[in-house]
């Protein structure tokens, strides 16, 4: 009944090597992608993680947002009496209003919410020029940033570097990230 319940309440993806997370507790809480940009100088792996990983991650993320923000609105109701139709939404039971989002039993567990509405936070440690330069070639993925859907920060050594912002901007910090902690 709940099996998907395993990716809600999700609120970090890390793009990292693996020895900054290894010791780390998330709480299932993030996805993990393990990744050492120094071995990887034309960044074709980094492109290949933001292109695909994180816009899956995206999908997941939005849909436990928008189901958990207003479920009567974008939710898919309850999974029992699905009828799935055209592969654009569900039908409870035989009729009534196209629902175009996850069922109830995503993100609750039968006691409460699993998820509280949140917006992705993706980090990554690697150049943030090289960030830019796939961000740059690939609008749609630009877009789930610059329209603030998704947010992304850069790590250097574990600790959060730069926040990115609009229009390949990104401003520096001095907060440590969960990694460093």
């Amino acid at each position: 009944m709940r099996a998907e319940t395993g990716l809600a309440g999700c609120a970090t993806f890390v793009t990292a090597p693996r020895s900054m997370t290894a010791f780390r507790d998330f709480q299932g809480r993030a996805f993990l992608h393990s990744y050492d940009w120094t071995t990887n100088t034309d960044f074709a792996t980094l492109e290949l993680i933001l292109t695909a990983p994180v816009v899956v991650a995206s999908w997941i993320s939005l849909h436990d947002h928008e189901t958990g923000l207003a479920p009567a609105a974008f939710g898919g109701g309850d999974k029992l009496i699905h009828n799935v139709v055209g592969g654009i939404g569900v039908l409870q039971g035989n009729g009534g209003t196209l629902c175009p989002g996850l069922p109830w039993q995503a993100v609750d567990d039968g006691n409460g919410p699993m998820h509280t509405p949140l917006r992705l936070s993706v980090m990554i440690e690697a150049p943030q020029e090289a960030i830019v330069g796939v961000l740059r070639k690939h609008g749609g993925l630009r877009d789930l940033f610059d329209n603030g859907w998704l947010h992304l920060f850069a790590l250097n050594g574990g600790r959060i570097a730069a926040r990115y912002r609009p229009g390949l901007i990104w401003d520096a910090t001095n907060r440590e990230s969960a990694l460093a902690a």
